[in-house]
């Protein structure tokens, strides 16, 4: 049985691209950048690359990319948008808890909840942690963005999407969040590229920070750093609060 993250996006590229947390990808590509020292001998994996926005951005910018997605339909929606850009990207598809890479990159980036934190267990959202530590080389980074457990505490989960939400875009009902696992369920309604409605069960997991941080220490990591994540305008001057619906984490090996 596919798990709903394996459904939604199933058709759903051209979709996907509409959607409002998918805007700010020329700005994210900037803080990226500037992480990196804008060298561009340095290797990048883009993990849970989705229609790979970030990937044919950074490659168009000269940077080594490879961009890698568990669905068919999103890999195959990437490789269109490069091809229609003139943009040499390497896409490939593989399971972000499964990776093969040891020590082969100087970044691994996971942005808009790509992989982590969508899996079912939180054993599971390790281990792609996990992955991530073993792909990158002695003093590479990973940076990626996941959603912020403090903002639950504090907020409606509900209004905050309602709020951002557009006419054709993905709709979300029936949610509740749990506050002995941190996971939010949902109900999300879509009609797909070939339109075809979908009603799927939905279910995240949002982290607190100490989470974050005692995770990628016990995995090896010697620096862990946490901010907010503003669409599009990723920076090191946002000191992550309880306002911020994702928190942006830089670790380096």
């Amino acid at each position: 049985m596919k798990q709903w993250y394996e459904s939604l996006f199933e058709n759903y590229g051209r979709k996907y691209d509409a959607e409002p947390f998918t805007q700010g990808t020329s700005g994210e590509c900037d803080f990226i950048e500037d992480e990196i020292g804008r060298n561009k001998r340095l290797k990048i994996l883009d993990l849970g690359c989705g229609t790979g926005r970030h990937s044919i951005e950074l490659v168009r910018r000269g940077y080594q990319v490879i961009g890698v997605d568990l669905s068919d339909s999103m890999l195959a929606r990437a490789r269109e948008k490069a091809a229609g850009e003139r943009v040499n990207v390497t896409f490939r598809k593989e399971d972000a808890r499964n990776l093969p890479f040891v020590g082969e990159f100087d970044l691994v980036m996971m942005l808009c909840e790509a992989a982590f934190p969508l899996m079912e267990t939180d054993e599971m959202n390790f281990k792609i942690l996990a992955g991530t530590a073993k792909a990158l080389r002695g003093g590479g980074k990973l940076i990626f963005t996941t959603l912020n457990g403090l903002f639950p505490l504090f907020h409606s989960v509900k209004d905050f999407i309602d709020s951002n939400a557009k006419e054709g875009n993905a709709a979300t009902e029936a949610m509740s969040f749990d506050l002995m696992t941190f996971r939010e369920h949902s109900i999300t309604k879509v009609v797909d590229d070939l339109g075809n409605p979908k009603e799927l069960a939905c279910e995240e997991r949002y982290y607190v920070p100490s989470e974050i941080s005692w995770m990628l220490k016990s995995l090896g990591f010697r620096t862990v750093e946490i901010f907010g994540a503003r669409l599009g305008k990723f920076s090191r001057d946002d000191r992550l609060t309880t306002e911020d619906f994702e928190m942006l984490v830089v670790a380096e090996k």
